[in-house]
C-alpha cells in the first residue's frame, strides 16, 4: 500500500492549527463568573461628574426678589390715579385698529401690511424709473449690436452681397403665401380615396411643396434683415 512521505508532516501541522472551535460538539470555552451578572442600567451611558462651581464666582443679578428681602414701607403718593386715568382716557386718541384681511369669508385672518396688496412700493422717489445697471447695460448690447451689424456689412461687402429692402422682403413673403394658398387649394381638391399610384405621388409632391413653403415662410418672417448674393 502506498504510504505518502509527507503523512507526518500534514498531521503534525493539523494539530499545531487545530481550534477548540473546529471541534465536533460543545466548544471549550472559560465560562463566565457568576458574579459577573447583568445589572439594571448598567448598559446607559453615564453623564460626567459635575464640576463644582467656584466661589470666586459672583451669582448673577436676579430679576426678581429674593425670599429675604422685604419691601420698603410708609411710601405714600398724593397723585390721584382715577382722575389720571379719566383724564387720559377722555383726551387720548382712540387706537386705530390693525389692517386686515382674510382669503374667505370664514377664512383665517392675515396682516395686510405683509399681503403685498398695500401699494406702498409705488410711492417710492425712483418708482418707474430704470436702474442704472439696465440702462448701462442696453447701451452695451446696442454698441454690442451695431459692432456685429458692421462687421457683417463689412464681410457681406466684401462676399458682395446685396440687402434686401423692406418692401422687396414684404412682396417676397406675399408671394410665398399666395404660391402657398395655391397649392393647397390644389390638395383640398385631391379625391377622397387615394387608390392609384399617380394619386399617391402628387400627394405626396404637394405635401413636399407645402412642407417647403411652409419653412420659406417661418424663415423669412423670422429674420427681417435679410442678403442675397449679387449674381
Amino acid at each position: 500500500r502506498y504510504i505518502s512521505t509527507f503523512r507526518p508532516a500534514v498531521k503534525c501541522e493539523a494539530e499545531k492549527n487545530k481550534a477548540q472551535w473546529k471541534t465536533m460538539g460543545p466548544a471549550k470555552v472559560a465560562v463566565p463568573s457568576p458574579k459577573k451578572f447583568l445589572q439594571k442600567h448598567s448598559k446607559e451611558p453615564k453623564l460626567p461628574a459635575r464640576k463644582k462651581e467656584q466661589d470666586s464666582k459672583k451669582l448673577p443679578a436676579l430679576s426678581v426678589p429674593r425670599r429675604t428681602d422685604h419691601p420698603v414701607m410708609g411710601i405714600q403718593s398724593k397723585k390721584n390715579f382715577i382722575n389720571t386715568n379719566a383724564v387720559a382716557a377722555i383726551t387720548g386718541l382712540p387706537k386705530k385698529p390693525q389692517p386686515i384681511y382674510v382669503d374667505r369669508r370664514q377664512g383665517d385672518k392675515y396682516l395686510l401690511e405683509t399681503s403685498g396688496l398695500v401699494p406702498k412700493y409705488i410711492k417710492k422717489k425712483d418708482y418707474g424709473v430704470t436702474p442704472k445697471y439696465i440702462t448701462r447695460r442696453n447701451e452695451e448690447v446696442k454698441r454690442a449690436q451695431k459692432k456685429y451689424e458692421d462687421s457683417i456689412l463689412e464681410h457681406l461687402k466684401k462676399r458682395a452681397m446685396k440687402r434686401l429692402s423692406d418692401e422687396e422682403r414684404r412682396s417676397l413673403l406675399q408671394g410665398l403665401k399666395k404660391n402657398w394658398e395655391e397649392v393647397y387649394r390644389d390638395f383640398q381638391r385631391l379625391s377622397v380615396e387615394i387608390d392609384t399610384i399617380p394619386k399617391k405621388l402628387y400627394k405626396e409632391k404637394l405635401e413636399l411643396q407645402m412642407k417647403q413653403l411652409e419653412h420659406d415662410i417661418e424663415v423669412i418672417e423670422k429674420h427681417k434683415v435679410i442678403y442675397i448674393a449679387n449674381e
